[in-house]
């Protein structure tokens, strides 16, 4: 069966918007749920790939937390690329430098991902909070800051 037929794969993308300058919270999952980031390395390849496209000024980066086997980030979109293409980026230079120093070929993300438009009378800063207190609610850690994958800018 073609991936974009696979049975939940249309909904993701249903009634998604690609909006210039508004927030997103983005959740993406390994392929298989796999833990590939309890490997350090592994995690500061996700986070670095999600800094270079904040570089590049297709997101402003607001926050994220890399957990073992997704991630959570918020940012909110620039005007050079759509949605999509912004997390297709990230996908697909996260897969190549994790492929390569694993020194293997292979899926790294779940085809789809979810994303949640922030809107103006939400409060950024709780999502925010709830993004950041991933590690504390999976039993990570107790202190978040004892969790090294994360990072806000209201910090």
């Amino acid at each position: 069966m073609p991936n974009s037929h696979k049975p939940g794969y249309k909904a993701l993308r249903a009634g998604r918007r690609s909006l210039t300058g508004n927030a997103y919270h983005i959740t993406t999952c390994t392929h298989q749920r796999r833990y590939l980031f309890n490997d350090w390395l592994l995690a500061r390849v996700a986070i670095g790939s999600m800094k270079a496209l904040h570089d590049d000024q297709c997101v402003v980066s607001l926050c994220f937390v890399v957990m073992p086997d997704h991630i959570h980030w918020l940012f909110t979109l620039g005007e050079k690329q759509p949605l999509s293409h912004v997390v297709k980026r990230f996908k697909g230079r996260s897969a190549q430098s994790i492929n390569r120093y694993l020194a293997r070929q292979g899926v790294v993300w779940e085809e789809g991902y979810h994303d949640h438009l922030i809107r103006d009378e939400e409060d950024w800063q709780a999502v925010a909070r709830y993004i950041v207190a991933n590690p504390l609610r999976a039993g990570l850690v107790e202190d978040i800051g004892c969790y090294p994958h994360w990072d806000a800018i209201w910090l």
